[in-house]
């Protein structure tokens, strides 16, 4: 007896619901009143601004889909650089968008087979116990965020390089992959808390740590450590977002913002992922990568890049 098929309907019924329930939130808290009542420092959100918002978090969410990281790297300087918000407030604003596209990409990548369960409960497991290290780490460093941007920037010079570089060579060599991710399971956990401070103090660390660190020191295929990836952060944004919502780092209407973006967004990402070839995600990865790790260095000597 043959089974039928899943509808793509019944398998976009959880995102659909996730994203009405944001979508609902959001509208009662503009109507409400309570997105005027923001510090000083801390742009209100117009109309125009809020469409913007939604824009940003789409492209964030199509990428993270895409390249298995929360969109923070996109939704982060935009919001500092271009639209005024303060470092401490865009990184923890991004990490609470980044729980919404966690949730829609790594469901999308789970109906599609492009992750690895196991690793993902190991590595998203023990990575909340780095998360909450990393979220008492960030209220030391809050007061001094260029230097943490200059921190981040230092760190993420070599993967981005050495992505690029490969996402080069490789285009020419034969790709392998596989549906699993090699390796022990301390390694994993390890790795996982390890990911989880990176989360906990910057946001834009996570999922940034977790691709490079899945396939230079496990081994893991490409399409899997996207999925894998992406999942690993819903635990790791849940718990963090959640720590700098309740420390006051998040503009709670611009994250519903982004968030709805990013729903829509990293469900195309994940559907449109097998399109590309390893090496070409390597690429973009390392390229954009590469973008915000020089953004982030020279923002901290004084020069501002587009």
């Amino acid at each position: 007896m043959s089974i039928k098929p899943t509808s793509p309907f019944k398998e976009q019924t959880p995102t659909l619901v996730l994203l009405l329930i944001i979508a609902l939130i959001a509208g009662w808290y503009f109507l409400s009143g309570l997105a005027a009542q923001v510090a000083a420092d801390v742009p209100v959100v117009s109309l125009i601004t809020g469409l913007v918002l939604v824009v940003v978090g789409f492209a964030a969410g199509v990428l993270g889909g895409l390249i298995g990281t929360g969109g923070c790297s996109l939704m982060l300087p935009v919001i500092h650089f271009w639209m005024g918000y303060p470092a401490p407030i865009a990184v923890g604003t991004t990490l609470f968008a980044v729980i919404f596209t966690a949730i829609s990409g790594g469901y999308g990548h789970l109906v599609r087979r492009n992750l690895d369960v196991k690793a993902v409960l190991w590595l998203g497991g023990v990575g909340i116990l780095g998360v909450i290290l990393g979220s008492w780490l960030f209220t030391l460093l809050a007061a001094h965020s260029a230097l943490l941007g200059l921190i981040l920037g230092l760190i993420f010079l070599w993967p981005a390089i050495r992505m690029i570089w490969e996402g080069i060579v490789q285009r020419k060599m034969p790709q392998r992959e596989g549906n699993m991710i090699p390796g022990p399971v301390w390694g994993w956990a390890i790795f996982g808390f390890i990911v989880g401070i990176a989360t906990g103090v910057a946001g834009v660390g996570g999922g940034y740590a977790l691709v490079p660190g899945l396939i230079y020191l496990f081994g893991a295929p490409v399409y899997i450590t996207m999925g894998s990836s992406l999942a690993t952060m819903i635990p790791l944004a849940v718990v963090g977002g959640g720590i700098k919502l309740f420390q006051g780092f998040v503009d709670v209407g611009a994250g519903l913002l982004l968030a709805i973006g990013t729903i829509v967004g990293a469900q195309v990402g994940s559907a449109i992922i097998k399109r590309f070839k390893p090496s070409t995600l390597k690429l973009i990865f390392g390229l954009y990568f590469l973008y915000v790790a020089v953004k982030f260095i020279t923002a901290y000597f004084g020069i501002l890049i587009w």
